[in-house]
This record gives structure tokens, C-alpha cells and sequence, in this order.
């Protein structure tokens, strides 16, 4: 087991020394000390690997075409959105799980990830896979921030906060499975109401973060969960794989209220910049013009029959397509590292921006 706890790291260190940022380093794009990510497995770089779950994705082949091919727990063939925001804000090339044991100083100085596969803003959406929820997270996250004061001291240590670039990345799993999947809170609320719910500890998260000391969220919306493959196929739409408008419908809803959302807390936070990340459309958009963006297959993964592979069912006993730079989801749930690097393009395009004009503001 030791072994295989550590080999990977090793690897993960020798290989993304090498690696050179890969896109657009030319557009304008503001400074951060260190990048901070909460949320769930979009963006868990492999904190599953050290907690008891069966959401995890330390295995083949998993991590199939990141550096020296290793599966890291990153739920993908590759890279994550934040290693390519880490990568293009010159930061460092991928970002490690916080729980990862023996962490550098320098990995601690320039950011982490405390995300969980599974989880979600809802703490009974982790009771159900094992995962870290979102409040857990900050717990951790309090942990982390006690080490970077005896790293850098206190002065430092709070300037670096003021100044890193906070990713949040969750929400589905709090829908798929204790709204859609299994009903759990639909006894308790409509959809409407329970949007307004996860809203309300989203709210309560990012004011926890502000209390600490970060400035800086980009926070994602709801991506199109109606075209997620394992949605489509538990839709019963085995032949068409069209897909479920309805569940669209409820996350292009909870996008809106989101939206309004943020930039009222951004009002009540002085100093703060809370900036919305659309994943929806970023989405969407490949999966409608597949062609345009060279894809292939938009409604099923490249791992196994892509209808409902994921996590302990797409193993190395499981085939996987030719080429997986054509499809859009590597699995039943998860994108590809390809889609993740759009996502990301488009957040240094549209997002990172808004936080340079709001620092030249506060400089003026």
C-alpha cells in the first residue's frame, strides 16, 4: 500500500517538471499568490485516494494520458481545470490534494486542493458516498491555513490568502443523487426550494472563507446535468441519448439565481470579488457543435460502454475508446482533460479578466 500511495507522487512531481503551460499565456490575466480549491471530484486532484470511498479514481485508466500516464485520483483521462488555471497563472503545473502526505512548503505557499469526489454544498449528499462535504472542507481548509502561518508568518500568511484565486466547483452531486437519483430531499422540498437551499450554504461557505481571509471566488454554476451520460441513460434513453431537458431546465434556473446570488454577497463582502464561472454554456456548446471543437461522441464516455461506467466500474479490466480527445465525457459522468482545458480557457478568458479591472479599481 505504501507503495502505491507514493509512487504516483514521485512520478507526478518528475513529469510536470517538464510540462510548459500549453495555451494562451498572452491574454491579460491578473497576479495570485496561490490558488485554493473547494468542491467535488471536477476538481479533486486526488484527496479521495486517502479517505475510505468507493468515489475514487487512483487507478487505470484513470489518468490515462496525464504526465508519465498515472493515475492520480483525478476523475479523467489528465489534467483538471485547476491545473490549467494554476499552469496559465504561472503557479505551478497541476495542484495537489491537500491530503496528500508529505506536501512542500512551495506546494503549500502556491495552493491546494481540499475538493472530494462525491461531495456537496448538502452534507447528506456525503452521506451517501463517503466523500468530504464542502463544510468539511474548511475544516481542512483552517488546518492548511495554520501551516502556511508557520511557513510564511502571520503578515505573510494573510497577504497570501487576500491574494489567491479561489476555485469553487460543486453542486451537481447534491442534485443527481438526493434530488434526481434517489429522492431523499424531494421530501422535503420542491426544486425550487431546494435550489434555494444549497444556495443558502453556498452563501454561508464563501462568507466562512472571507472571515478567514481569501478575497478572490470564482464560483461555478450547475453544468448541463441533463447531458451527463449516466443521466441520459438512467432517462431510459438508450437509443436516442438525447438529452433530459427537464433537468436543464432545473440547473439553467438554479444558474440565474446563482448569478444574482453572487453579486449579492460580493456586496456584502467589502474587498471582495465573487465572480461567476458559466460551465453550462461552456458545455453545451461542445456537446451541440461537436464538429466545431473536433468531437466525436457527446453522449457517451470513452470508458467502457460510456452508458454507466465511473469510479470502481471503469477499472483497468474496462476497454477504452481509440482516442479519447474526441469525446466529450471520459466516463459516464466526468469530461475528458481536453473539455477541462475549453473550461479553462474560457475562465481565463471571461473570468480571470474581472478580477484584474477589480484590483485596478481598488489600486485607483
Amino acid at each position: 500500500m505504501a507503495y502505491y500511495a507514493s509512487y504516483p507522487i514521485i512520478l507526478v512531481h518528475l513529469c510536470t517538471s517538464f510540462v510548459v503551460a500549453s495555451f494562451g499565456n498572452d491574454l491579460i490575466k491578473p497576479k495570485f499568490s496561490s490558488i485554493l480549491v473547494f468542491g467535488d471530484s471536477t476538481v479533486d486532484t486526488g484527496n479521495n485516494n486517502y479517505i475510505r470511498t468507493l468515489a475514487k479514481g487512483n487507478h487505470f485508466p484513470y489518468g490515462k494520458d496525464f504526465p508519465c500516464h498515472v493515475p492520480t485520483g483525478r476523475f479523467s483521462n489528465g489534467k483538471l481545470v485547476p491545473d490549467f488555471i494554476a499552469s496559465v497563472l504561472n503557479l505551478k503545473h497541476t495542484v495537489p490534494p491537500f491530503l496528500q502526505p508529505n506536501l512542500s512548503d512551495e506546494d503549500l505557499l502556491t495552493g491546494v486542493s481540499f475538493a472530494s469526489g462525491g461531495s456537496g454544498f448538502d452534507d447528506l449528499t456525503t452521506a451517501l458516498t463517503g466523500a468530504i462535504p464542502v463544510s468539511q472542507q474548511i475544516e481542512y481548509f483552517k488546518l492548511y491555513v495554520g501551516r502556511l502561518k508557520a511557513i510564511a508568518g502571520e503578515h505573510e500568511a494573510k497577504q497570501i490568502l487576500r491574494d489567491s484565486l479561489v476555485i469553487i466547483s460543486a453542486g451537481t452531486n447534491d442534485f443527481l443523487l438526493n434530488f434526481y437519483d434517489i429522492s431523499t430531499r424531494k421530501l422535503e422540498f420542491n426544486i425550487d426550494e431546494y435550489q434555494d437551499y444549497v444556495q443558502n450554504r453556498i452563501q454561508r461557505f464563501i462568507k466562512e472563507l472571507y472571515d478567514i481571509g481569501c478575497r478572490n471566488f470564482a464560483v461555478s454554476g450547475l453544468p448541463c446535468i441533463g447531458c451527463i451520460p449516466i443521466q441520459i441513460t438512467k432517462s431510459g434513453r438508450i437509443k436516442d441519448r438525447k438529452c433530459v431537458d427537464d433537468e436543464n431546465s432545473d440547473a439553467k434556473l438554479y444558474n440565474r439565481k446563482l448569478t444574482r446570488l453572487l453579486l449579492k454577497i460580493q456586496a456584502m463582502l467589502p474587498g471582495s470579488k465573487v465572480v461567476y464561472t458559466d460551465i453550462y454554456h461552456t458545455l453545451i456548446n461542445l456537446i451541440n457543435q461537436p464538429q466545431k471543437y473536433g468531437f466525436k461522441e457527446t453522449n457517451k464516455g470513452c470508458c467502457g460502454s460510456g452508458l454507466f461506467e465511473v469510479a470502481t466500474l471503469c477499472n483497468e479490466f474496462t476497454s477504452t475508446c481509440d482516442d479519447p480527445s474526441k469525446y466529450v465525457f471520459w466516463d459516464s459522468v466526468h469530461p475528458t482533460q481536453l473539455v477541462y482545458q475549453y473550461i479553462a480557457k474560457y475562465i481565463q478568458r471571461e473570468v480571470l479578466p474581472m478580477f484584474q479591472f477589480h484590483r485596478d479599481m481598488i489600486e485607483k
